[in-house]
């Protein structure tokens, strides 16, 4: 029986709606942290306000997704530093199963009673122009949704919700550079309902800038731009990355094709078999860089990652290396950026391409550097107005490019002190390996998530 988007949405409300017995389950968790938080707080003679804010505070959460941010609001007069040591030790002292975070500054991430939660310290101020750092405009975002977000529209934001989880796009944090779950309720403040979202985002081009209050607004460089009702000098989408954005887009257009209920809740997928990549990669160059995880929070680790997989990129485009391809994959001890060459090794020499003639200062320079330099073959010579020379490549195996240079390179301070002591560039049958076959099952499978 093929199902409507009506009876598509109406079945995955149901799932994801709390009932109302969990609500007060939940409603009682946060009563007991805050007077626990109240309690601690007392200890430190410091006038500081308790708010929850977050999907919690605005009944916008998914009911297999509770999470509980608590953000302890200190006076503006209160010392950065007295902030961040007497707000880590209250959430030090209460959350179990804890971690340090970093945002602008430090908080605390954890459990309590079996929930997700972050006590966060913050400062409190009248008007988010007077934010002393980012997290300071958060309760503002909590209040702006709870005043303006209609009951019905409760359901709309659920369903948004739930629908960018099972494309992969829910999440503003730096391993998924998607949608925060704020994004999500001030799209439907603008659309109205998640039907409307889906119909307007299919018209969407790259650079969409939206609003909810007229005005003039700056620009950002961003594929979505959504000015922050609260903080008009902010993109609340500047976390969403092209690839993101183009996996969302299409979904959206899928979707009105052809609803399906893998929007929402995507098959779990099959690994392939070893025998079925070997077969796939089989006329294919493969090389990879393999390096120990730095022991550092996801928030921290990706980006360094993406800046190392771009710098690796380009050291082997310098040399004449051409990459159709490269990713990366993070396992439980280690990383590895995969690159896809258009080939592995280069001949010896390479046509050196110089200015033009008539730049006659630059011409010259070309010429003094290259005339008697001991990896000239062919003397400069002059065509078409340029000046060119035939040299020797410094690098003619891809291998022996990324063993010598990688380590020379700025990748990130945390995996820059991790390559210093194991680097290993690693041929294709190595990277054939059993705790490699999902990646290269999502690797190799063209398929969007919701076809598979």
């Amino acid at each position: 029986m093929i199902l409507g988007s009506k009876q598509i949405e109406t079945i995955v409300i149901k799932k994801i709606t709390p009932t109302q017995k969990e609500k007060k389950q939940i409603e009682q968790i946060i009563k007991s942290l805050k007077e626990i938080v109240y309690n601690e707080i007392n200890k430190t003679n410091i006038p500081i306000i308790i708010e929850l804010v977050g999907s919690t505070a605005k009944d916008t959460y998914i009911r297999t997704s509770v999470d509980i941010d608590l953000f302890l609001l200190f006076p503006s007069t209160i010392p950065r530093e007295i902030l961040q040591q007497k707000g880590l030790a209250i959430g030090r002292a209460i959350l179990k199963n804890q971690e340090e975070c970093f945002a602008e500054h430090p908080y605390i991430r954890g459990t309590f009673k079996g929930c997700k939660t972050e006590i966060v310290p913050c400062y409190k101020i009248e008007d988010t122009s007077q934010k002393l750092s980012a997290v300071d405009r958060t309760p503002f975002h909590t209040r702006f949704i709870r005043e303006h977000l209609k009951q019905s529209q409760k359901k709309d934001v659920r369903l948004f919700k739930q629908f960018l989880k099972g494309i992969g796009c829910y999440g503003a944090e730096a391993e998924i550079e998607g949608f925060s779950g704020y994004l999500c309720e001030i799209m439907i403040l603008k659309y109205g309902t998640f039907q409307h979202v889906i119909e307007q985002t299919t018209q969407w081009k790259h650079g969409e800038k939206l609003t909810l209050k007229p005005g003039t607004y700056p620009d950002f460089p961003n594929p979505l731009t959504f000015i922050d009702p609260v903080d008009p000098g902010r993109n609340v989408a500047s976390a969403l990355s092209n690839e993101k954005f183009k996996v969302f887009q299409k979904a959206c257009k899928d979707y009105q094709k052809q609803p399906r209920l893998t929007f929402f809740y995507p098959h779990k997928i099959k690994k392939w078999s070893k025998e079925k990549i070997k077969k796939e990669l089989d006329t294919t160059d493969v090389i990879g860089v393999k390096f120990p995880k730095p022991e550092i929070i996801p928030e921290n680790l990706y980006p360094q990652i993406r800046k190392a997989k771009r710098a690796i990129r380009d050291l082997c485009e310098q040399h004449e290396f051409t990459i159709k391809n490269v990713t990366f994959t993070i396992e439980k001890k280690n990383v590895y950026i995969v690159l896809i060459p258009s080939t592995k090794t280069l001949s010896k020499t390479t046509i050196h391409k110089g200015p033009p003639v008539s730049l006659k200062k630059n011409a010259d320079e070309f010429l003094r550097k290259w005339q008697d330099n001991p990896r000239t073959i062919k003397k400069p010579y002059e065509r078409d107005g340029r000046v060119y020379t035939e040299i020797e490549r410094e690098y003619t195996d891809i291998r022996d490019l990324l063993q010598d240079q990688v380590g020379r390179l700025n990748l990130g301070r945390n995996i820059d002190s991790v390559i210093l002591k194991k680097l290993t560039i690693i041929e294709k049958n190595d990277l054939l390996i059993d705790n490699l076959r999902m990646f290269w099952t999502d690797f190799l499978d063209h398929r969007m998530i919701w076809e598979r």
